[in-house]
């Protein structure tokens, strides 16, 4: 499995290779013969038309004898490697840059037909058997007193332009020969710059999926694999993270249930074997009736945040007065504020205020906050409570005068089952769930809570709800 992307990048690397050279064997070859061959009989289309406007025309006019023209020829042919003919109408030769011999004393070309050459100005062939090889045949006509009293017929071996159109070949393969090593080259750079980086991250998914968080992840790479090694990292981090919150959260909720599970059974087995005389069982039966209600809210509240944390979860987002549910709630702790001679004070905006949420869930978030405020308020103190409105959205302040937040604290009062040092003494029924199951619920409607607080001060939290906009 590790060996396959590398694998795949040779496979393609041979591949490109043999597609290439294939390529400039086939349609380069066909190219460049094709090129080669159209050029050449173009240049001596020319020299024929030359020789025909010219060395011809000059013959016809007595201005140079055959021996003279004959001579010119052969320089002629000399310097183009191509055998030069002056022919009438019928085939008969008139002057030829060969000697007679070589066309076996033969004066007239059998089957000669000008009409041959009508598909264009040169044909390829053995020139009517007079050669053994095929031959690039050009011709040109020489005109006198305004007709075609004869022709000029170059004649170059086709071997010559295949030995042409080779040394083109030979160029073109030794330049994909350079392309296929720079190539090389460039996959050399791919395999240190990507397969190994590649490795590397395998290597590490199988170290995580291990449980091994500790292995490092090193690439320091300013591109896509730098920024996948660092997600790795930072998934490493958060996985170490979330197994050690994993083992704490497991320690918290056995540690949470055990305490009044041990509560209840002793006094239970104490009543059962009559350890405690049947006048003093009323009292411990109320310990068991607490314990009972602890358990029970942990119960409560672990399936309510277990709703929040699942991603199917839906809100009823409905438009309700704020002010109302805010009055109402207060309404609930009226008692136990009472007990302990704290004072409400609300200051909210308007006769109504109101905003799209789930009302039930934005009560359970009140609840939440008011109830800490109660347990952590000095007795005869105030809780004030106030709403403002800013850009659509409505600020909720719930702020009292107790024994505040550590410093150190402030970042992990969100984590469930997390009670600060200082509030343990006083936070007897608490599960340590109140503010994870706030925070669940806010972040479910996409809006934020905030806390400050300062030590034997107080605290206060600010969250955030939309304004209704059909009202």
């Amino acid at each position: 499995m590790k060996k396959k992307l590398l694998l795949r990048l040779i496979i393609g690397y041979i591949i490109f290779g043999i597609l290439g050279f294939t390529a400039v064997a086939i349609f380069t070859a066909q190219y460049n013969e094709n090129y080669v061959r159209e050029n050449t009989a173009a240049s001596l289309h020319r020299e024929a038309s030359l020789i025909a406007s010219s060395y011809a025309s000059g013959n016809f006019s007595s201005q140079l004898t055959l021996n003279e023209f004959q001579r010119q020829l052969s320089a002629i042919s000399t310097y183009l490697d191509a055998d030069i003919y002056v022919v009438d109408n019928t085939g008969t030769i008139l002057v030829s840059s060969l000697e007679t011999s070589y066309l076996n004393n033969q004066k007239k070309i059998s089957d000669f037909d000008i009409l041959d050459f009508s598909s264009g100005y040169y044909t390829l062939s053995d020139f009517y058997n007079n050669y053994s090889e095929s031959m690039l045949c050009v011709y040109s006509p020489i005109t006198y007193n305004y007709r075609a009293s004869s022709y000029v017929l170059l004649c170059m071996p086709d071997a010559h332009i295949m030995e042409m159109k080779s040394g083109l070949l030979d160029g073109a393969y030794l330049t994909l020969l350079i392309v296929y090593a720079l190539s090389l080259l460039i996959l050399l750079i791919c395999f240190l710059s990507v397969h190994l980086p590649v490795k590397k991250l395998i290597r590490a998914a199988m170290h995580y999926n291990h449980g091994d968080y500790d292995y490092p992840l090193a690439i320091h790479q300013n591109d896509e694999l730098g920024y996948i090694a660092a997600s790795f990292n930072y998934m490493r981090h958060e996985l170490g993270t979330l197994e050690e919150d994993q083992r704490k959260f497991v320690s918290n909720v056995s540690h949470d249930f055990r305490s009044p599970l041990t509560s209840i059974k002793g006094y239970a087995q104490a009543m059962a074997d009559g350890t405690i005389p049947p006048q003093m069982q009323e009292r411990y039966l109320q310990v068991i009736i607490f314990e009972t209600e602890r358990l029970e809210k942990l119960t409560q509240e672990l399936l309510e945040l277990n709703q929040y944390g699942s991603r199917g979860y839906l809100l009823d987002i409905t438009s309700f007065d704020l002010n109302q549910t805010i009055k109402m709630t207060v309404q609930t702790f009226e008692q136990i504020s009472l007990e302990k001679q704290i004072r409400f004070d609300l200051i909210l905006t308007g006769n109504e205020l109101y905003v799209d949420a789930d009302i039930s869930k934005i009560q359970l978030v009140l609840q939440n906050l008011i109830d800490n405020a109660i347990k952590f308020s000095h007795t005869s103190s105030a809780i004030k409570i106030e709403t403002t409105v800013k850009n659509d959205k409505v600020f909720i302040s719930v702020k009292d005068h107790g024994i505040g937040i550590p410093k150190e604290s402030i970042g992990k009062i969100w984590e469930r089952f997390y009670k600060t040092d200082i509030s343990r003494g006083k936070d007897k029924k608490g599960t340590g769930l109140g503010l994870a199951i706030v925070k669940e619920i806010l972040n479910a409607h996409h809006e934020n809570i905030n806390v400050i607080s300062t030590i034997e001060v107080g605290t206060e939290f600010i969250f955030t709800l939309p304004l209704s906009k059909s009202r």
